[in-house]
């Protein structure tokens, strides 16, 4: 930011504006109203409005319902917009730790990852192909490592009541490729999400995107993005949570290959991440 631009910033602030004449608590309720990032933004428009956007009334509305359960007994926050902020930059493990969730920070949505050990991984249980592993980076105790098999198929399961009602959101397989990654090059993995018990929407992945030849170019929008935390990611497909708790949905996001028979290895399995579609 410009040191103009700055000055220019505080100069709004400390002017007179008609909207200094408000209640602040009437101010709060408006702008409780809004999203946490339009809450960031109406700081600016009055003294009033600034002082209003930082209470606990506005920031209390971002958070979820449940936000007390969540917060461990060890942590204290001076406001509820300090803890607003730290769920959106600190993942909290529930579900006995096969779960994480935080807070999406422009809209306060809910995210939430199924963990390897919360997602049906066929062949799972069985040590000559898959091995559960710790891995310093991961969220979670333990990861899958996939050894050697050719039958491929990942399913998870989640209900859209423990997610933020009227919001479309994506589901993306988080993983990482080992140095022996084999027989996944233009191999297509056929991607479903969908309610369960009716027919899912699908499309084809494909976890290894390094191939830079026309065919890996019409491709392009299903490989694999490198993530913030180190992780790769694919998105599965997007779904609408449209409930409320006692009106939801079983959703159901999973990866297959199971016709090839290429005998498949070197993939680590952290999880399932389900987020908002961002506008």
């Amino acid at each position: 930011m410009s040191e103009n631009h700055g000055k220019r910033r505080r100069q709004n602030v400390t002017d007179a504006s008609p909207f200094d004449y408000f209640p602040e608590d009437c101010i709060s309720k408006i702008v409780s109203c809004t999203s946490p990032r339009d809450a960031c933004v109406v700081a600016a428009v009055s003294k009033a409005f600034e002082s209003a956007a930082k209470s606990d009334v506005v920031w209390e509305k971002f958070l979820p319902p449940e936000y007390e359960s969540l917060v461990p007994s060890s942590c204290h926050f001076s406001s509820k917009k300090e803890l607003y902020f730290a769920f959106c930059e600190e993942h909290v493990l529930i579900d006995d730790g096969t779960k994480s969730f935080w807070l999406d920070k422009a809209s306060g949505k809910k995210c939430v990852m199924l963990s390897a050990t919360n997602i049906s991984i066929m062949w799972g249980d069985t040590p000559q192909y898959w091995e559960w592993i710790t891995f310093p980076e991961a969220r979670f105790k333990r990861v899958a490592k996939l050894l050697d098999l050719c039958w491929f198929e990942i399913r998870g399961r989640t209900n859209t009541g423990v997610l933020s009602p009227r919001t479309r959101y994506s589901a993306y397989i988080v993983f990482k490729k080992v140095n022996h990654c084999t027989n996944f090059e233009d191999v297509a993995i056929e991607a479903g999400v969908g309610v369960v018990g009716n027919e899912a929407s699908t499309r084809f992945i494909y976890f290894d995107g390094e191939r830079v030849d026309g065919l890996s170019l019409r491709r392009r929008r299903r490989r694999p993005h490198e993530r913030r935390d180190g992780w790769m990611e694919i998105e599965l497909g997007e779904f609408f949570s449209g409930g409320d708790i006692m009106n939801s949905d079983e959703i159901e996001m999973s990866a297959l290959e199971t016709k090839l028979g290429h005998w498949k290895s070197g993939l680590i399995i952290q999880g399932i991440e389900i987020r908002p579609v961002r506008t």
